[in-house]
């Protein structure tokens, strides 16, 4: 069974900073796109930014400046390090991974429980 775990949220000042980390673990054959989304109250999830296996990194035009996606491939793990944090950033973040478990044929979406990150004075 493949789960993915994130860690790494909480409160933070406006200005402050955060770093979001993610694991995957169970029958993993191998990983696709790994990235991280983000939900606010009353929105819709978004992109935050993704990295592929070969570490080509995808981000939301309006977070490129603020956030930092890597990932490590050995580990299974991903992270997001965001700085500058601003109230609008204040959302459950979600960690996500296209992953082909061992004995299957394709791959599948795999989401995180949720990290919420709350930026507020």
């Amino acid at each position: 069974q493949v789960q993915l775990v994130e860690s790494g949220g909480g409160l933070v000042q406006p200005g402050g900073s955060l770093r979001l980390s993610c694991v995957a673990s169970g029958s993993i054959f191998s990983i696709n796109v790994m990235g991280w989304y983000r939900q606010a109250p009353g929105k819709q999830r978004e992109l935050v930014a993704a990295v592929d296996n070969g570490g080509r990194t995808n981000y939301a035009d309006s977070l490129k400046d603020r956030f930092t996606i890597s990932r490590d491939n050995a580990k299974n793990t991903l992270a997001l390090q965001m700085i500058g944090l601003k109230p609008e950033d204040t959302a459950v973040y979600y960690c996500y991974a296209a992953i082909k478990p061992s004995g299957r044929d394709s791959y599948g979406d795999f989401w995180g429980q949720g990290t919420q990150v709350t930026v507020s004075s």
